[in-house]
């Protein structure tokens, strides 16, 4: 088992209310290991040093789980990569300025092209 660095958290979202989901989706989401700052915010620096470590697992109920790396680009626009090329990947939006605690929102552009909202449902220390 790897041992991972201070500051790694699981980050588990769930899709927020939305058009087609009044009550949200609990089997819609993500689930992330990813650094975090003291208040919550992606650690860009904690990121660099050691980006092999953050993982997302994409899952819903009607499809197999998708397992990709979170990323920058350069200008540090956070995203998600699920393998070589850019078709697939998914978009954090404001990523950088959003806080990942639990009962906030952050958006996160899927492969349907659209922006959805996803509730910050557990942030637990690895």
């Amino acid at each position: 088992m790897t041992t991972l660095p201070e500051g790694f958290h699981h980050l588990h979202l769930e899709l927020a209310r939305e058009s087609g989901h009044p009550d949200g989706d609990s089997h819609h989401g993500y689930d992330i290991v990813a650094p975090l700052t003291l208040d919550g915010h992606l650690d860009p620096v904690a990121w660099r040093a050691d980006p092999h470590l953050c993982h997302v697992r994409r899952f819903r109920p009607d499809r197999d789980d998708a397992v990709g790396k979170l990323a920058r680009r350069p200008g540090g626009q956070w995203y998600i990569d699920y393998g070589p090329g850019s078709a697939d990947d998914e978009a954090g939006f404001r990523f950088n300025d959003e806080r990942f605690v639990p009962g906030e929102y952050v958006s996160i552009r899927e492969d349907d092209g659209e922006f959805h909202a996803f509730k910050v449902a557990l942030v637990r220390p690895l």
